[in-house]
């Protein structure tokens, strides 16, 4: 009996089964990386209410880290500059959200209101388009005699086609009113989950701030080895340093944005012209869509005001002019080379954590591509795709 195989026999494989065994291994690699993809987006997206808090936690303590430890050379106990620091963070976004309360639930209270006036320039609008038909509503019909063939005519035709549209009419009317209730019952139901979330981010952050150092430490001393203590430190101590500057300066920016655009609104004498100032600072943090939301938002708050016209779009076009030189000189200027992102990759990124997570993924999404970047620089992995990241327009 003959045996084949070549392993058995104490053989060496030929060249010619080298090669057809060589080419499997990136394919094989290749889905193993996709199944582990796969498998972290679906963790992503359906433990999201766990993950989101904790990641936000996560940023929040890595950025308020190097304040505590300086408190800390003072003598002050962890416990109290972590308190005083989230107190003095919180007390003016408090002020601000008390002071910003009665104009939302105004606006919320005016969104049925304001689908019902679109819903009506909507309908003029599809009679403008449509001038066949307006026609036949307004020419009077002419009288005919009636007889008994009359009644097989199709002198109802006109009559027929103007139920339909006003059908059409009242069902698109229906439905831009029922989104705008169910945009109203959504942040409604939203509520306590977003304050159980909210409860939740504080005690993590409390306690990574005051417990989260010297548990780094304690790993520190136990898992790795000495050679690899140093590197880790290095790391932390880099990404901590660069986000935290990315994170200050880009606040400061929006925050500038939002004065300027509510100070210019003010003047204007567009209503609610703070309220409008605070969104746009907390939306630019989302680059490219945040942008977009807004002048969205204050085309539909022109519209209220001023009504259909061009005048309604004066408020948008304000905060494009402002969030165009904004975008294009002070914060390439500001931020410099090292936190270039691609456009189209940064975008893809916002579209990915925006299915994930929805708005919440779409303000972590920057801050979590940052630390990426840096982590992978300081560690010298990926050296090519960091490289891609950070590709000019």
């Amino acid at each position: 009996m003959i045996d084949l195989d070549p392993v058995a026999t104490n053989k060496p494989l030929s060249s010619d089964m080298t090669t057809d065994i060589m080419p499997q291994r990136p394919a094989l690699m290749m889905t193993i990386y996709l199944l582990l993809a796969l498998a972290l987006l679906y963790t992503l997206y359906f433990a999201k209410s766990l993950l989101m808090p904790i990641v936000i936690a996560l940023l929040f303590s890595l950025l308020l880290s190097p304040l505590v430890t300086l408190f800390k050379r003072f003598y002050i106990p962890r416990t109290i500059s972590a308190i005083l620091l989230l107190t003095m963070i919180g007390g003016p976004f408090t002020i601000l959200a008390i002071e910003l309360a009665e104009p939302s639930q105004k606006w919320l209270s005016q969104l049925p209101q304001l689908s019902a006036q679109l819903t009506e320039e909507l309908d003029n609008i599809s009679q403008v388009m449509s001038p066949d038909t307006a026609s036949v509503k307004t020419q009077p019909l002419p009288a005919k005699e009636e007889s008994f063939f009359s009644f097989f005519s199709s002198d109802q035709e006109p009559q027929v086609a103007q139920e339909i549209k006003t059908a059409g009419n009242s069902a698109l009317s229906a439905r831009v009113k029922r989104g705008g209730i169910e945009i109203i019952v959504s942040v409604l139901g939203a509520t306590p989950i977003i304050i159980a979330q909210f409860m939740t981010f504080l005690i993590l952050v409390l306690f990574l701030l005051i417990f989260g150092p010297k548990l780094y430490d304690n790993y520190l001393d136990i898992f790795p080895s000495g050679a690899d203590k140093r590197p880790s430190v290095e790391l932390v101590g880099k990404v901590q340093k660069e986000l935290s500057r990315y994170i200050i300066t880009v606040t400061i920016i929006n925050i500038g944005l939002g004065m300027v655009t509510a100070g210019v609104f003010w003047l204007m004498g567009v209503n609610d012209a703070l309220l409008w100032g605070a969104l746009i600072a907390l939306l630019n943090f989302a680059p490219y869509v945040g942008p977009i939301i807004a002048i969205i938002i204050l085309s539909l708050a022109g519209i209220s005001q001023y009504g259909m016209g061009l005048v309604s779009l004066i408020p948008a076009a304000i905060f494009f002019g402002i969030n165009l030189l904004e975008a294009q000189f002070i914060t390439p200027a500001v931020l410099g080379r090292h936190m270039r992102l691609n456009p189209l990759i940064l975008i893809l990124w916002l579209f990915i954590w925006g299915w994930l997570w929805g708005p919440a993924g779409v303000l972590l999404a920057v801050p979590l591509l940052v630390c990426i970047k840096l982590a992978a620089a300081q560690l010298h992995m990926f050296n090519h795709w960091v490289r891609l990241i950070e590709t000019s327009a």
